[in-house]
């Protein structure tokens, strides 16, 4: 190995505390690295890879890095250049699926992989499948392609091959899937194409079936390095065992508390099994925390110590104790809401940029509530890993269809919905009822839709009654829940337009407010400072000096899907877990007595979560704390309100709003 420069090992060692010191040290052997959140697990991979090129002379060719985001695998390059102060680079450094498309555009051929063979996007994929059902003469109604297509890509993570998953299909569903799988895959390759799961699968087999390129790579790639190894699937796992055979040089990073994407293949007794998988693996725990205060880690662990799958971390830090964590309890979401706009402007005024604040929901249909009070309270905000509520496509099909209720005369809006969900419209039907001018008969006539009675109901009903009206006519809601993940948030942001049309009794009034809030939504706010709304998935990895986690009910968060299944509600408490550990300086949790949602009032308990921490780490604040509370001036939050008195009570003055 040879002697190692002083000097050189200041530079590499540099920064780092005695643990990290000992992981990036470590030569030969596998080796886990637990990695609690913000213990520099990044530093000590990039560190560990200067080490092994520049005192350990290894060749950087026999190096694989794998990452799970081209960002971090591009960070991974910078931060190595940067320590090396040379042109040297990881070249197989990268994604599993960007390693994986290498090896195939190489070798790829011996299995029957053509070269340039093109890789399908969720889009491609779903045209695709499209086509086969049209083909098959199956009910598109009952087979969605992003349901079929969510299927086949779990299959293909758990290395299962379409005659196998033949075998195993159960159920009207699965057995049709099993039709369609073979021949997705046949005309795939026809068109010598590859989705984003075969590059993974194929290489899998490729290995399986040729063991010279197999062995050859083996040879080639001493030492493996895999970051987040919480977050492998079967295939994943299957090709780091299989390269790592011949040298078991196999070193990962990761923290079971942050296993959050199973929802995605993803299997945490991957790093659970770690040590059986390798009995003589060095076991390395970063414990020391760089991000927040002792308090927040005080409350994490407490937290996530009520799990029986976990790997214990004694976290701490040199950051000091901290303020204690806010709870505080509303008596309703927009109680919640203005509590996190009053905070977010005291935050503002003692020095913070609207960038160092987030906020963190269960649900994408949260933010919607949020974003309403952010735009009358003049708060500039981003939403990260998802679009506006009122620009998302179903929340835009839902309101096209109130719009054109309230004004047949409104094109756009038909043209819109005429054909969603799918009502075998063709182009020249289309174009016909273009020609006719929208005519209510001849939509009628094509749509099967009663739009006559609804627009001589529009008076009578509610607006919530309309809207339900419509969409279980349309069968809209059903349509939109194929089982999906993706389409399971969509279905709840419909529902969650139902509390905006609750509180609006007259159409006209309710579309008024859409049209208000939608116009003052249209500037940019990646171009300046904002404050970051996302999910708590879309969070892992980022960190803010205030964190506030809104919606802690039991139902809302932990979810209510979860609640009766023990492996969903512990990864429940992982994202809990997640969501306290990106505050830096000070945390806020709320909770509501009872919420509008999904257009109904639900009356829900404290989160559980917040009762795993300590009494003493909390202070409440609310309506626990003050018993009474002036709440619903004016009908402020009440089941009906007009538009002149919701946009009076949350003092919003369009004419002088600005963001710049």
């Amino acid at each position: 190995m040879g002697t190692v420069s002083s000097s050189k090992t200041l530079d590499i060692f540099n920064n780092l505390n005695k643990e990290q010191i000992a992981a990036v040290k470590h030569f030969e052997g596998p080796a886990l690295v637990v990695s609690g959140p913000g213990s520099g697990k990044t530093r000590v991979l990039t560190h560990r890879i200067a080490y092994l090129i520049r005192e350990l002379a290894v060749p950087e060719l026999t190096i694989l890095c794998v990452t799970f985001t081209n960002k971090a695998a591009k960070e991974i390059k910078d931060r190595i250049a940067k320590l090396l102060n040379s042109g040297i680079s990881v070249s197989w450094s990268g994604t599993f699926h960007s390693i994986c498309s290498r090896i195939l555009r190489k070798d790829g051929y011996k299995n029957g992989i053509p070269h340039a063979f093109v890789i399908y996007d969720s889009d491609d994929q779903e045209a695709v499948i499209k086509g086969i059902i049209k083909d098959f003469g199956i009910d598109s109604k009952k087979f969605s392609p992003g349901a079929v297509l969510s299927t086949i890509s779990g299959a293909k993570s758990e290395l299962v091959t379409p005659s196998e998953y033949e075998k195993y299909a159960q159920g009207y569903f699965q057995k049709t899937v099993a039709k369609i799988y073979p021949e997705y895959q046949k005309r795939l390759r026809t068109n010598a194409a590859l989705d984003f799961d075969d590059l993974l699968m194929e290489t899998v087999f490729l290995f399986k079936f040729d063991k010279e390129t197999l062995h050859k790579y083996q040879l080639q790639f001493r030492f493996i390095l895999i970051d987040e190894y919480q977050d492998t699937n079967h295939a994943q796992y299957v090709l780091a065992r299989e390269l790592a055979k011949e040298h078991k040089n196999l070193f990962v990073v990761g923290d079971m508390s942050q296993a959050i994407y199973s929802f995605r293949g993803a299997d945490y007794r991957n790093i659970l099994n770690f040590q059986k998988d390798y009995p003589e693996a060095k076991i390395y725990n970063l414990e020391q925390n760089y991000r927040s205060t002792q308090t927040i880690l005080d409350a994490a662990k407490h937290i996530i110590s009520n799990n029986t799958t976990h790997i214990p971390l004694e976290l701490w830090t040199e950051n000091g104790d901290g303020e204690s964590i806010v709870n505080y309890t509303g008596a309703n979401e927009q109680d919640e809401a203005l509590f996190v706009v009053n905070e977010v402007h005291r935050g503002t005024a003692a020095g913070l940029k609207y960038r160092e604040l987030a906020v963190l929901y269960r649900t994408n249909a949260q933010s919607r509530n949020l974003e309403e009070h952010f735009i009358k309270n003049n708060i500039p905000y981003k939403i990260v890993g998802g679009v506006r509520f009122y620009s998302r496509k179903e929340v835009k099909d839902t309101i096209s269809y109130l719009r054109v209720i309230h004004n047949p005369k409104d094109t756009v809006s038909w043209e819109r919905i005429i054909n969603v969900p799918p009502k075998g419209i063709g182009d020249k039907g289309v174009a016909a009822l273009k020609t006719e001018g929208w005519t209510i008969s001849q939509v009628e006539a094509k749509t099967k839709l009663p739009f006559s009675r609804w627009i001589a109901d529009k008076e009578k009903l509610s607006t919530l009654e309309l809207m339900e009206t419509v969409l279980d006519k349309t069968g809209y809601i059903k349509w939109l829940d194929d089982g999906s993940e993706e389409n399971k948030q969509r279905v709840e942001n419909v529902k969650e337009l139902k509390t905006v049309a609750a509180r609006f009794e007259n159409l006209a009034e309710f579309l008024e407010n859409v049209a208000l809030i939608e116009s003052a939504n249209t500037t940019d706010p990646d171009r300046f400072d904002a404050v970051t709304l996302m999910t708590v998935h879309a969070a892992k990895g980022l960190e803010f000096k205030t964190v506030f986690i809104v919606g802690m009910e039991e139902g809302l968060f932990p979810h209510i899907q979860s609640m009766e299944n023990l492996e969903q509600l512990e990864e429940e408490r992982r994202l809990c877990y997640v969501a306290v550990t990106r505050a830096m300086e000070r945390l806020f949790i709320t909770n509501t007595k009872s919420r509008l949602y999904f257009g109904t009032v639900q009356a829900n308990m404290a989160s559980r979560f917040i009762t795993e921490i300590p009494v003493g780490l909390l202070e409440r604040k609310g309506i626990n704390q003050l018993q009474k509370r002036v709440l619903g001036k004016r009908g402020f939050g009440g089941p009906s309100t007009s538009t002149e008195q919701f946009l009076d009570d949350l003092d919003f003055d369009r004419s002088n709003f600005s963001w710049d």
